[in-house]
């Protein structure tokens, strides 16, 4: 065969390969970021300030299905925050006792009921880490990146809260 037949053949191998994977239905996990939640409203005990708080409010909008409501008594959902932190720890020191990694850690525990006050999902602690190299030269920008890494894990945070909450099976 010559160069272009092959190239053609290469060609249309992927747009046959790419037409069966969208006619079977084939989604990238999370793609849409669209969850089909148990519940049609769900009120959020995070405070009026919470960071985390705010991030999952636009993403529960975001997705249409489920509406954040204001009032506990008007919702079918409630989630109640048990605890939040966040943490930092030395993970490793240099040959002069100074700090060369820092390990950060951000944990939430929640729980839901339903409007009964039936336990829907058991208190439940998610904690992620990451690890951060340290240069005391460069104290700002170690600074900005820890805020950036705080950041990422609150979005991580907010998708595994996402997808735990449209794992509950009502009663």
């Amino acid at each position: 065969m010559t160069a272009p037949r092959i190239q053609l053949v290469r060609v249309l191998a992927a747009l046959l390969a790419a037409a069966v994977l969208a006619g079977c239905g084939f989604q990238l996990r999370g793609s849409g970021g669209q969850y089909n939640m148990p519940f049609q409203s769900v009120w959020l005990a995070f405070p009026e300030t919470s960071p985390l708080g705010t991030e999952l409010k636009r993403n529960l909008r975001a997705a249409g299905t489920v509406r954040v409501e204001e009032d506990a008594s008007k919702a079918q959902a409630l989630f109640d925050v048990l605890g939040e932190s966040r943490g930092k720890s030395i993970l490793s020191l240099n040959s002069l006792g100074r700090v060369r990694e820092y390990s950060l850690s951000y944990t939430l525990v929640f729980r839901v009921r339903d409007a009964n006050n039936r336990e829907l999902l058991a208190p439940t602690e998610i904690t992620l880490r990451r690890n951060i190299a340290f240069d005391e030269s460069q104290v700002l920008a170690k600074e900005s990146e820890e805020v950036l890494l705080y950041r990422d894990m609150q979005a991580d945070l907010v998708q595994q809260i996402l997808r735990r909450l449209a794992a509950i099976k009502p009663v």
